[in-house]
This record gives C-alpha cells, sequence and structure tokens, in this order.
C-alpha cells in the first residue's frame, strides 16, 4: 500500500537556517549535497508534534512529511516564519521506499540500514513489511507510537535513531530535551516485547491489574510497547495476550 505523504518544496536563501532553528536534528550539512536527515518538531516543552525527513536531492530542499499531520505542521512552521526568506510549497511528487539496489538518486533512509532508501519523483511501493523492520528496530510511527502533544523524543528513541541532535544549537522544545538527556533517568519508554497473541494497537497493558503502558505495532510474535520501566518486569497482559519484555 502506498504511503500517505505530502512533499514540500522548500526555497528562500534563509531556508535551512530557519529549519536549523526549528527541528530536532542538523540539517545545515544538507548544504553540502544530497542527503536525508529525520527530525522532530516539538512543541516548547519539549513534547513530538510532528517527525518528517527534511531531504537535499542535489535539486530541491523537500521536506516529507506523513499527509495527515501536514497541514497542521506546516501552519505550525509559518508561524515562526516570521520575516525569513523561506517559501514552502506543496507538491504532487510521489515517493518510494523500497529495500535492496537503490534507484538512481535514492537516499539512505537515516533512521536504520534496515529501513532501506527513498526515492523522490519516483512513484510505486515495494512489496516488504515495514511493521516488521520496525518492530525488530523500535522505530516508532507517527499517529501509532509517537502521539502529538504526549510523546518525548527520548522516551520513543530519536536519539538511538539518529533524529537528534545534542550538539546544534537551539530549537523550540531544545531546553527539556537536553534536560532529559543530561539529568533526568527515564521512566518510561518504547520496548521490544514478546506477545502471545494479537491486539488492537492501543491496547492497554497491565501488570496485577495495573496499568504499565500500551502495546502499539505487532508483528510475528513480538510488538512495540510504551511500557513504565518499574512495571515492565512482572507478569503483563494486554487484554488476552500475554505481554513479555
Amino acid at each position: 500500500m502506498a504511503m500517505a505523504r505530502r512533499i514540500v518544496r522548500v526555497t528562500g536563501k534563509d531556508a535551512l537556517t530557519f529549519l536549523q532553528g526549528m527541528v530536532s536534528n542538523d540539517v545545515l550539512p544538507l548544504s553540502k549535497g544530497p542527503g536525508l536527515v529525520w527530525a522532530a518538531l516539538l512543541t516548547p516543552q519539549g513534547k513530538y508534534l510532528a517527525d518528517f525527513f527534511v531531504a537535499n536531492t542535489g535539486t530541491d530542499l523537500l521536506i516529507d512529511l506523513p499527509e495527515g499531520m501536514a497541514d497542521s505542521t506546516l501552519q505550525r512552521l509559518g508561524m515562526y516564519r516570521l520575516r525569513a526568506d523561506v517559501q514552502m510549497t506543496p507538491t504532487q511528487m510521489p515517493v518510494r521506499r523500497g529495500l535492496g539496489a537503490p534507484p538512481e538518486g535514492a537516499l539512505p533512509d537515516p533512521r536504520h540500514s534496515d529501513m532501506g532508501w527513498r526515492a523522490y519523483g519516483l512513484a510505486g511501493e515495494e512489496t516488504v513489511d515495514w511493521d516488521a523492520i520496525r518492530v525488530r528496530h523500535l522505530i516508532p510511527e507517527s499517529g501509532i507510537e509517537l502521539v502529538p502533544g504526549e510523546s518525548y523524543l527520548l522516551e520513543t528513541g530519536f536519539d538511538r535513531l539518529h533524529g537528534v541532535d545534542f550538539r546544534k544549537g537551539c530549537y523550540v522544545g531544545q531546553e527539556v530535551t537536553a534536560r532529559m538527556k543530561h539529568k533526568t533517568e527515564l521512566r518510561k519508554g518504547l520496548v521490544r516485547v514478546r506477545v502471545s497473541e494479537p491486539v488492537p494497537v492501543g491496547t492497554p497493558i497491565l501488570a496485577e491489574g495495573k496499568e504499565a503502558g500500551t502495546l502499539y505495532t505487532q508483528a510475528g510474535g513480538e510488538g512495540i510497547a510504551y511500557l513504565r520501566f518499574d512495571r515492565s518486569a512482572g507478569p503483563l497482559m494486554a487484554g488476552p495476550a500475554e505481554v513479555t519484555a
């Protein structure tokens, strides 16, 4: 099934510096040539709003984001644009992702090598069980494990998946993210679990009757769960399914 993505062309002399001050990752290396950066847009309180790719294809600077959060994300970026020379223009450009030998101009997915490549301007969709790959490597997906207004980057693995840079300087939500990195021991986060049987995405996980977290994407008897670490050691249930961290 084709991805529901919106590809936005970003132009203007301030395009990269504007994005640099907005997102969790360092996008300035894209000024040197083709590449792909995964980053998040946060609230001032450090909570996740959206994640997207910033791509330099060699000819265009693009934002590649989920269609379902495109309007709100672009509106949020526009609020901060002020007098910066930046234009964001939606396109009809398709994006294709796949594994194996990449087509000419494809860019490697920066989150994990097993996520393959993305090619802009190329239609079609490879037949790949992307959920199984995401579960294997604990890669969260917007609208599933990544919940706008609730998720934190470090609890959802952005540092492990090359989605946040702690040396790049200020961006919206940077202070909270840095404090969690350097001064806080995480008490909750995404973990891979074994699941005895499939249950609906979003099923609460209980530990001795107390809520311990939520079960999300599942594939091949395993799943991605958001868990309280202090309740993850004992027997866990998600509806009728036994869950083992």
